[in-house]
């Protein structure tokens, strides 16, 4: 049969409320191997749907170059920027040209592609961008007049939650499959309610020093500031020559770090407070660094016992080289950048 007697039977079928799968399998069963594919008469049917009258090979849309003219262009491009949540199927019933067209002008013409909207932790005023921005310029030159030196001083520190049992991740739980194969099923599981959480020091070298929070046990300023002696001596013991050097003291604004009482055991343990901005996570490298590599690696794991979580983290810690926890904090010079770049908006890589 020709195309236009084929398209001519789709119309036909169509008009007697047949889907698309039904007329697919309706002319697979008479013309065999020579009935067009499942997705050509899923495409005839949609331009018949559309008010397309011709059966005529020539009315496909694959051929109007004409459509994409400039009004048709600037009208979908008006639409696009009063509502950027438009789908192609909505444009199409709204404009009268085919989801294929709009298709072609949104990527070719347009420059356009629809991605999904990110979380951020926080809507940022202008304040908080400006007060993000400046913060990152001062770090950048400070850094950039010496960057071993800056890197050998820099300590940073931050508390995560670690379960004991945090499902894997999507894209952990992909496996390779045949064509022919069904797709692997995974059921909805939650995080258990047992965690435990650590507040973790660590530099360029690698960890400093881990404490566990008791349960029952609050972070206050009080719990933070008996921290920071131990962390010294940590560095005392472990970095030969870190504290004659001085060390740059890195931590987020949460209110037990920036207490009275933690301010001045941070002074107290001779170290020099570096500026971080507020509600900054991305510029935080235990936050963008450092825990999604930990847990990444024991997602997945059941674990019996608190112990049982703290062996494994401080196993995978003790497994990591040096050149990896220098590698995170080389990052941050990056997301400064950024950050400067971006007018003080959030980070994401």
């Amino acid at each position: 049969m020709e195309n236009s007697e084929v398209r001519a039977v789709i119309k036909y079928l169509k008009m007697k409320n047949m889907t698309p799968t039904e007329i697919h399998t309706d002319l697979h069963n008479t013309l065999g191997e020579s009935a067009p594919s499942y997705s050509t008469v899923k495409k005839w049917c949609r331009e018949f749907r559309c008010g397309r009258e011709s059966c005529e090979d020539g009315a496909r849309s694959g051929r109007p170059v004409e459509v994409s003219t400039p009004e048709n262009i600037n009208k979908i491009h008006d639409l696009v920027m009063d509502d950027r949540r438009w789908t192609i199927r909505s444009l199409e019933e709204v404009t009268g040209i085919s989801s294929t067209r709009i298709q072609a002008i949104l990527t070719e013409k347009l420059g356009l592609h629809k991605v999904s909207a990110r979380w951020v932790p926080r809507m940022l005023t202008p304040d908080q961008k400006r007060i993000r921005v400046t913060c990152c310029q001062g770090l950048l030159a400070r850094y950039r007049e010496n960057p071993a030196g800056f890197l050998e001083r820099f300590v940073t520190m931050d508390e995560t939650w670690i379960h004991h049992f945090d499902p894997e991740s999507k894209k952990q739980s992909m496996q390779w499959k045949h064509s022919t194969s069904p797709p692997p099923k995974k059921f909805r599981v939650q995080k258990s309610a047992g965690k435990i959480m650590a507040s973790v020091f660590w530099d360029a070298e690698g960890i400093l020093y881990i404490d566990y929070l008791d349960r029952g046990v609050t972070v206050t300023g009080d719990y933070y500031s008996q921290l920071i002696p131990k962390v010294r001596e940590a560095i005392k013991e472990k970095r030969r020559g870190k504290l004659r050097h001085g060390v740059l003291f890195h931590q987020d604004n949460a209110p037990a770090h920036k207490s009275h009482v933690a301010l001045a055991a941070i002074d107290a343990a001779g170290f020099e407070l570096v500026d971080h901005p507020p509600y900054s996570p991305d510029l935080a490298p235990s936050d963008f660094f450092l825990f999604p590599k930990l847990k990444e690696n024991i997602r997945g794991q059941i674990f019996q016992s608190d112990d049982d979580i703290m062996t494994a983290v401080e196993d995978w810690f003790e497994d990591q080289s040096p050149d990896f926890f220098l590698n995170g904090l080389q990052r941050l010079e990056h997301r400064w950048v950024k950050c400067i770049e971006v007018d003080g908006d959030y980070v994401e890589k």
